[in-house]
């Protein structure tokens, strides 16, 4: 089974107006995730690492979830109360042997947000001479 990474961006705000002394609501989430999964056991085959920038800051928080060979998920406008969703997703990206989880079995949550599928690369492509 290959380990799902869930990327979170700690940079992000939900406001231009975000007051720098306060921590960026991106930075937020990642330790609400990290919390619940330092609470739930179950999710200890998940990776969390923080990025600085998903460069999608109009539709903040934004998340990724990516694995080799596997398609990766990118959502944006995530609450600061998804972390229990997230990780339910990170744990059928994780358990699902190709990586395609059907929208019927997203946590209800993450229906509702934007997302984005990227194709995984399946295999080395040619080079070309």
């Amino acid at each position: 089974m290959t380990k799902s990474t869930l990327f979170v961006c700690k940079s992000c705000c939900f406001s231009e107006d975000h007051p720098e002394d306060q921590p960026a609501d991106g930075a937020v989430l990642l330790e609400k995730v990290q919390t619940h999964q330092s609470n739930n056991p179950e999710f200890n085959n998940i990776r969390v690492q923080p990025t600085s920038c998903l460069w999608d800051c109009g539709r903040a928080c934004v998340i990724a979830f990516s694995a080799s060979r596997k398609p990766t998920y990118v959502f944006s406008t995530v609450s600061l109360e998804s972390a229990p969703a997230l990780l339910q997703f990170a744990q059928k990206h994780t358990q699902s042997k190709t990586g395609n989880i059907p929208y019927d079995k997203f946590p209800e949550e993450l229906k509702e947000i934007p997302i984005t599928k990227v194709p995984g690369i399946t295999h080395e492509a040619p080079e070309s001479e």
